[in-house]
């Protein structure tokens, strides 16, 4: 039993340690960190929440056009000198309905219908803006990792080269001014191992706050297959794409939903110089002390039942003012709305135009990488059999590090600016 006993603890406590690991230990592909964010992102809740309470106003203002019912109850006692005290009591049902009133009810409920959807727009609005932002952060921290991986080569060789220059040095075979430039290049190289570390470290801590991720959380990424760049590059006209981001935005129709918005708001505005009509009925009883109560309620029940006419004829003008206002909103949404359209125009061609010269710049940067990075290793190698000097040595590893730099930094900026094109034209984001 004690063996039993010993082993079913052991059990738990694994399955305990594993469940923390689980908890504490993340590796996410960028579709993962989408699916994570769409669910916990803060912001995004938030526009969730807004959509419940429009849906719920909406809901509410079609209950409008039922009559509302209400009761009320009473019970009073009251004395007068030289008499006795005297109990007296009513109870009632009022009830009342709107009939006509310049068409209020009818326009709040389209008004309150149209934020509804747009709320919806609104939340797809976000998505792409929180999308682009992952995108961003996530490819940060492939650039960071994919280059630590070409500065540990480069330390690795600048240790050689240090070492190499060490025995040189002693045995007389270079000055000690060309050994310390040796140090200082391995020394610098480190650093830079250590800023691109940092660099990595906050694009996680980043993305680790869109995703809504405690900071402590250890999060890895998983890289996706880069292999398929190359065919990233093949673009659709440019008129296709502009046609599939004005059908698909959702800024663009944000903007019309501002517009139906302002005109509902102009009926309702106008609603102030129409009359109301309206339909009231109540019953109710009452009765003075408790002797024939039953009898009292019968004798005293009373009905009632009429309608209401309203006639506004001069409110200090405000039924005009707020006509007014409500022309000019109208307006101003019509205005943006095409300020919108060309906004979004001009940045989709722009957009366009910076995909072309990033995938022109990966490609140039590629073949100039590749070139630094031969021309790197034989200059090592003629570094190590003493043709060169450390001076030429270190230029050419210079030249090989500022190139590689420049052939991620491009690679990385072509991804995402590609990506962002298929964000406004509406396309799955996978990678």
């Amino acid at each position: 039993m004690k063996r039993i006993f010993l082993g079913l603890m052991f059990l738990i406590i694994i399955g305990t340690a594993s469940g923390q690991d689980a908890v504490s230990y993340n590796r996410f592909s960028f579709e993962d960190c989408l699916n994570y964010a769409f669910s916990n992102n803060y912001n995004l809740q938030s526009l969730k929440l807004t959509e419940e309470a429009r849906t719920d106003a909406y809901e509410q203002s079609k209950k409008e056009r039922l009559p509302s019912l209400s009761a009320s109850a009473s019970e009073n006692l009251s004395h007068s000198k030289g008499s006795d005290a005297v109990t007296s009591g009513s109870v009632g049902f009022s009830s009342s309905l709107t009939l006509y009133q310049g068409g209020t009810i009818g326009n709040t409920i389209e008004q309150n219908r149209l934020r509804k959807e747009q709320s919806a727009y609104q939340t797809s609005q976000y998505n792409n803006t929180l999308t682009i932002q992952i995108l961003q952060a996530f490819l940060t921290v492939l650039g960071n990792e994919e280059l630590l991986k070409y500065q540990q080569y480069v330390i690795e060789a600048s240790e050689e080269q240090f070492r190499q220059g060490g025995d040189r040095y002693r045995a007389g075979q270079i000055l000690e001014s060309d050994y310390l430039l040796l140090e200082a290049q391995l020394a610098n190289d480190k650093n830079n191992v250590l800023n691109t570390q940092i660099s990595r470290d906050n694009s996680l801590l980043a993305l680790k706050n869109l995703l809504a991720m405690p900071a402590s959380v250890n999060l890895q990424i998983i890289s996706p297959d880069t292999a398929v760049i190359q065919a990233m590059g093949i673009l659709p006209p440019m008129n296709d794409v502009m046609q599939q981001t004005f059908q698909t935005l959702p800024d663009l129709k944000i903007s019309q939903y501002n517009i139906n918005i302002a005109k509902t708001g102009v009926k309702l505005s106008k609603a102030g110089y129409l009359p109301s009509i309206s339909l009231h009925g109540s019953v109710g009883t009452g009765h003075t002390d408790f002797n024939n109560f039953g009898t009292q309620l019968t004798d005293r029940l009373n009905e009632q039942i009429g309608v209401s006419l309203s006639i506004p004829i001069y409110d200090n003008n405000r039924t005009k003012s707020k006509v007014t206002q409500s022309r000019i909103a109208l307006q101003q949404a019509e205005l943006d709305k095409k300020q919108n359209e060309l906004d979004i125009e001009q940045t989709v061609v722009t957009e366009y135009q910076g995909v072309v010269s990033a995938f022109s710049k990966y490609q140039t940067t590629g073949i100039r990488q590749n070139a630094y990075s031969k021309t790197f290793d034989v200059y090592r190698a003629q570094f190590g059999e003493g043709a060169i000097t450390t001076v030429d040595l270190l230029q050419q590893q210079n030249n090989y590090i500022s190139a590689l730099n420049d052939y991620i930094q491009s690679k990385y900026e072509f991804i995402l600016k590609r990506k962002i094109l298929d964000v406004y034209m509406g396309n799955q984001i996978t990678m």
